[in-house]
């Protein structure tokens, strides 16, 4: 469908073309009068180069799209590091071999931040406590086993006329459940909030194990108190079956501030057995075996043992009794009643 162009355009179109004619024809000193822009101050920003035709990023009446890109293209400026903690600040090279290292996540909840490799407790004499092997642990968790170490261990030490050497850290961080349940609810070691301690070697070269019972009780109460004081959770024998040989000690926060110390200290073992049997004197009648018994006789008690003999009573002769009068027919019995059916019910739970 076309339109009818209006009479307007047509006029506006023919004076335009007139005009041109007419200034075409005019002389050039009449040209001359129309203004030039003016020229471009030295101290102007240089002009963008635009690409040529053909090339990326040259369109007609756009500005160049080059600058752009090369901002895109600059590199990425590295992450700031995060500033240290109040832990990692106080837990310094002088309380402490224990390095910084990069967080974990994961697999599932497992692993944290803030996270050190305690390798050795620096006592206050300036001598070194091992931890072997090194425990992966939280800062916060790491400190209070350094300060119970310089604290309370070494003191307990002093007990034994001794000095600490190495920590056996049985497990520090370790990704599974509590008491390695598959499924269970996530232990602490899997938050590297935890540590597990079997023994401490002293520098006399003895091993000292707080669940061992040969260790005098008076000590092994002594360090029950030091962990319960330090730590929110403490389990060790008679707890659950799973720390019989080891203690456990983790910084759990709960609800309340409720804390757990779980850890029976039993008696020391005696030094002799006492349902050993006494030893048998020397002068005391050889025993009799089926070895050197008569084939077919029962071997004889020892006569030490042996209740003295009794004579077995002779009973007296009695006169044959005369012949029981015939016993009566048995009565007939009554005849049961039918027994009633009762309609079985099903005890099957649902």
């Amino acid at each position: 469908m076309f339109r009818a162009k209006s009479p307007w355009s047509k006029r506006s179109g023919l004076a335009g073309l007139i005009a041109l004619v007419a200034l075409a024809a005019q002389p050039t000193s009449a040209r001359e009068w129309i203004p030039l822009p003016k020229p471009r101050p030295a101290e102007a920003p240089a002009a963008q180069e635009r690409a040529a035709p053909g090339e990326e990023g040259a369109e007609e009446g756009k500005p160049d799209s080059k600058p752009a890109d090369q901002a895109a293209a600059k590199p990425e400026a590295p992450p700031q590091p995060k500033p240290p903690s109040a832990c990692r600040v106080a837990l310094t090279d002088q309380l402490a071999i224990a390095p910084s290292i990069p967080d974990i996540t994961g697999p599932g909840a497992c692993g944290g931040t803030d996270l050190v490799k305690l390798e050795a407790v620096v006592m206050p004499d300036g001598s070194h406590v091992a931890v072997t092997p090194a425990a992966t642990l939280r800062c916060d968790m790491a400190r209070e086993v350094v300060d119970w170490v310089r604290d309370d261990v070494s003191a307990l030490a002093v007990l034994l006329n001794t000095k600490p050497a190495v920590l056996d850290n049985f497990d520090s961080y370790e990704c599974r459940g509590r008491n390695r349940q598959k499924g269970g609810i996530l232990s602490e070691h899997g938050k590297a909030n935890a540590i597990d301690i079997r023994l401490v070697k002293m520098t006399d070269g003895r091993s000292v194990s707080p669940t061992d019972r040969s260790v005098p009780r008076a000590w092994r109460d002594s360090m029950l108190q030091s962990v319960c004081a330090r730590f929110t959770t403490v389990l060790g024998p008679g707890s659950d079956g799973y720390h019989e040989d080891h203690i456990h000690l983790d910084l759990a926060q709960r609800r309340g501030g409720y804390r757990i110390c779980h850890w029976e200290v039993w008696e020391g073992l005696p030094q002799i057995a006492p349902l050993l049997p006494p030893e048998r004197p020397a002068e005391a009648p050889p025993r009799e075996t089926a070895a050197n018994t008569p084939t077919g006789q029962a071997p004889s008690r020892d006569d030490s043992r042996e209740a003295p003999e009794q004579s077995e009573p002779q009973q007296a002769e009695q006169p044959e009794a005369a012949e029981p009068p015939a016993a009566p027919p048995p009565a007939a019995k009554p005849a049961k009643p039918p027994k009633k059916h009762r309609a079985e019910r099903s005890f099957r739970t649902q």
